[in-house]
């Protein structure tokens, strides 16, 4: 964003406090030490110089010190506690194929990290572990891993304990006078790494230095980094080369990750305190996610209309501009799910509150129920210091705000003006906030979008947040800003979903976060915040989605159309045939932009864009299935190309496709002007979702504007829905891409009454195929009876139309057979068992 753009954003107030507010925050941190002295006199000063420079907290060290030789050997019941000249090295198994491991110095004791980003009750089933030693190193062994131990330098390896092959290996541990930790592990030549949560790089983070500090960029370009949601998350993967691994630190100081290119073969890793804390798994990436969700939390499924899209600007006021928008999505016969409704509509920017000479919000959100729409408002996690509003007093008078040293309130200009900021790292804290949404609840809200929650403030230049010697509570433990700010977000979604679950609790919350860490997924979803409106930015997106996705975020999305700037016609639309199938579907744009609605640019556009936007309800059965798998086992919903083949090299470097669920793969166009764009596909035989021909291979795909190259992958069946935002209420489409080879292939359905938390039913579709014989098996497990009485079912690639069909034992000629499409299509009742002659 420009600066003189910026400056008509905030105000000129609010412009001047920003340019002040880099002093002020200097200042605050200049008067105290680490170990909570206060500086006086000179050495201030020269402190205070030395904030001004600097941007975030400091990794230099002096004095390094490392483990040395080990002195003993105790075995422990999930593995072993090994100590050494200068601390001990704790191994813990959770499963056969999942070891925590801590590295402990004693003369740089660290407390552990807080219990936010993993369960620490939860009970994982025993594991055996044997222990034997040798003269030159311990090994400790699981039926999947074995972590090895040298003596001589305490060095730790682990390796996959079938073939034995080192997945990873220490280089270094160290640890600095001041407290900085120092991780340096061995690459393999071949090695690529994802993760790393929200990244505005290409997928494959190796070569690449990334800073993990939640920043708010307003405004980013590709190759801008850090910006708002990192996680110290990431898999490795040599395919073709030995075993995928999953390595989580488990801690939220700031920190720089050099992923080889300060050394190739070298990723160091630097914490600016804390513990040196991490968990590793190994096997396919499948499992691997699994297994990251089992330790750190999973999506609760979202309700079935948030899958829908939803429109957005900064800002639609007044009630009157909403209404209107409305009406022209039922005028153009465009779907809508949702409308969000940014900062203007509030009272002053205050927090919790609308105005109410632009908004009548409870008529407002009643009168676009009826409707099947929803509203969802924005929070910002700053609360206006004034006197008189109830917010800031009744959290001033619980103590809820972050302190100073000095215990004075810590303060920052954010859009209301000077702000005091809830510390969410207390539990009182958390509950106080989750009762402020009980009016905008009350009124009628569906759902609630947590904005500036890095937590951002307003910064001319330097780190827009708040000192890094304000106070947080981490539950009773203690500790400053240094280790609280990556947690403030994900601490502020959990109060904002706890809350809503005690305000409404027959309804499942709907929070989307801008900033959080490892485990936020527990309690929200998430977008990419400030993205721009360029060929580049779009391009991004797919890298972008996939890393948050490896990161165990997997319902996300970006602002569609990008959010800084102003797209063309032919830009908006391929970027909405992208989103269409990305979990979170939002069109939001800046203030001073002109409208970014599906008919601003008018036809072709227009068309092409209500067609994506029907398709996507149309999917609707199949993404709330994907959505589904997301909370069972952890998946997301956009998966890498790689996915279906990990040992394909070629298909991990290839950012330009994904896997949409079990059976979808997407191939955007994100080049201006193309008509045409080469495929890759995983291994397999697949369909051409328009003309139903089967392709394989690489393939040069055709896509002018209004077609995007989208494939079905053989033997699945996809269930569809109407192209409408409310559910289907009589029948349900089922597309069968008839296999290519004999075989059996398996299709999931998940069906509940889209929201709540009543009884809901799983489908299991058998696909078998053998010779010119097709049976599927419906299997349905569940209570829940969904509405539909009538099935459609098409069967897509026949060179014939099927000499017989039986269902259940009953005959039924086909109702429509199309030999261009080489589909034929059926009216059957819900069925068990189907036979086809084909």
């Amino acid at each position: 964003m420009k600066l003189l753009e910026l400056i008509r954003a905030i105000g000129t107030t609010n412009a001047r406090r920003a340019f002040l507010y880099p002093y002020r925050r200097a200042w605050v941190d200049s008067g105290w030490r680490r170990d909570g002295r206060r500086r006086r006199g000179p050495a201030r000063w020269m402190a205070f110089r030395r904030a001004l420079r600097t941007r975030e907290p400091s990794l230099r060290g002096r004095r390094w010190r490392r483990l040395g030789k080990v002195v003993s050997v105790a075995a422990t019941p999930r593995g072993a506690l090994i100590a050494t000249q200068q601390g001990r090295i704790e191994i813990h198994f959770l499963a056969d194929d999942l070891v925590r491991l801590r590295y402990l110095h004693d003369r740089h004791p660290a407390p552990p990290p807080p219990p936010y980003a993993v369960d620490e009750g939860k009970k994982w089933p025993p594991v055996a572990v044997t222990v034997v030693e040798t003269n030159g190193a311990i090994f400790v062994r699981s039926r999947a891993l074995t972590v090895g131990v040298m003596r001589q330098r305490a060095q730790l390896f682990v390796a996959e304990a079938q073939g034995g092959q080192i997945v990873r290996a220490d280089v270094e541990v160290a640890w600095s006078r001041e407290g900085v930790i120092r991780h340096r592990v061995a690459l393999a030549p071949d090695e690529r790494l994802y993760g790393l949560g929200e990244r505005a790089t290409a997928g494959n983070r190796r070569g690449r230095t990334h800073i993990l500090w939640n920043r708010d960029p307003a405004g980013y370009a590709p190759g801008d980094d850090p910006i708002n949601l990192n996680i110290p998350v990431y898999l490795g993967v040599r395919p073709g080369d030995g075993p995928a691994y999953l390595v989580f630190y488990e801690n939220p100081f700031y920190a720089r990750f050099d992923l080889g290119e300060g050394q190739a073969d070298v990723a160091e890793h630097r914490f600016a305190g804390g513990e040196l804390r991490l968990y590793l798994a190994v096997g396919k990436p499948p499992r691997l996610l699994e297994r990251y969700t089992e330790l750190t939390g999973r999506h609760p499924l979202p309700p079935r209309w948030f899958l829908g899209y939803q429109q957005s600007r900064w800002s639609y006021v007044p009630e009157s501009r909403v209404r209107k928008l409305a009406a022209d999505f039922r005028r153009h016969e465009v779907p809508l799910s949702a409308i969000h409704l940014d900062i203007d509509y509030m009272d002053g920017f205050r927090a919790f509150t609308w105005d109410e000479r632009r908004f009548d919000l409870p008529k407002l959100a009643a009168d676009l129920a009826e409707e099947g729409i929803r509203l969802v408002t924005i929070i910002d996690p700053g609360v206006k210091r004034e006197k008189g509003y109830a917010v800031y007093e009744s959290g001033r008078a619980g103590e809820h705000f972050c302190r100073l040293p000095d215990d004075r309130e810590a303060h920052g200009p954010v859009w209301p003006g000077d702000c005091a900021f809830p510390d969410f790292t207390r539990a009182e804290t958390r509950r106080w906030w989750g009762e402020q949404y009980k009016p905008l609840v009350e009124a009628g809200i569906a759902g609630f979008w947590n904005d500036m929650n890095e937590p951002a403030l307003f910064a001319a230049w330097g780190d827009p947040t708040l000192p890094l010697a304000t106070r947080h509570a981490l539950e009773g433990r203690g500790g400053d800003h240094r280790e609280a700010h990556n947690l403030y977000g994900m601490q502020m979604a959990r109060a904002s979903w706890e809350g809503l679950r005690r305000l409404r609790p027959d309804r499942r919350p709907v929070v989307i976060t801008r900033a959080g860490w490892a485990g936020v997924q527990r309690y929200a979803t998430s977008w990419t915040g400030d993205n721009e409106s360029t060929w580049d930015s779009l391009r991004l997106v797919v890298p972008q989605v996939i890393g948050l996705g490896l990161s165990g975020l997997g319902f996300t999305g970006p602002d569609v159309g990008g959010f800084v700037g102003t797209p063309d016609g032919e830009l908006f639309t391929r970027w909405v045939q992208l989103a269409a199938f990305l979990p979170f579907f939002r069109a939001h744009t800046i203030t001073g932009t002109p409208d970014q609605e599906p008919w601003s640019y008018g036809d072709p556009y227009l068309t092409i864009v209500r067609r994506f936007i029907q398709l996507r309800y149309e999917l609707l059965p199949y993404l709330y299935t994907a959505a589904w798998q997301m909370s069972r086992y952890g998946w997301p919903m956009v998966r890498p190309l790689a996915w279906l083949a990990p040992d394909d090299a070629a298909l991990w470097e290839d950012e330009s496709a994904f896997l949409c669920g079990d059976a979808l793969l997407v191939a955007p166009v994100m080049e201006a002007g193309a008509t045409s764009r080469p495929v890759r596909l995983p291994p397999g035989d697949w369909y051409d979702f328009w003309t139903h021909h089967v392709v394989r291979g690489e393939v040069e795909a055709v896509a002018p504007l209004e077609v995007m190259p989208l494939y079905v992958r053989a033997g699945a069946i996809l269930p569809l829905g109407e192209p409408r935002a409310e559910p289907p209420d009589k029948f349900l489409r089922l597309h069968l891409y008839l296999p290519t080879a004999d075989g059996e292939r398996v299709s999931w359905l998940y069906e509940d009454a889209g929201d709540g938390y009543g009884p809901a039913r799983l489908s299991r579709f058998t696909v078998h195929r053998e010779g010119g014989r097709l049976t599927v098996h419906w299997a349905r497990e569940g209570e829940y009876e969904p509405p539909y009485e009538h099935i459609e079912l098409a069967i897509h690639g026949l060179r014939r139309v099927p000499r017989d069909l039986t269902a259940d034992g009953e005959p039924f000629a086909p109702a429509y057979s199309d030999g261009m499409q080489r589909s034929t299509i059926y009216g059957l009742p819900p069925f068990e068992h189907l036979e086809v002659e084909l």
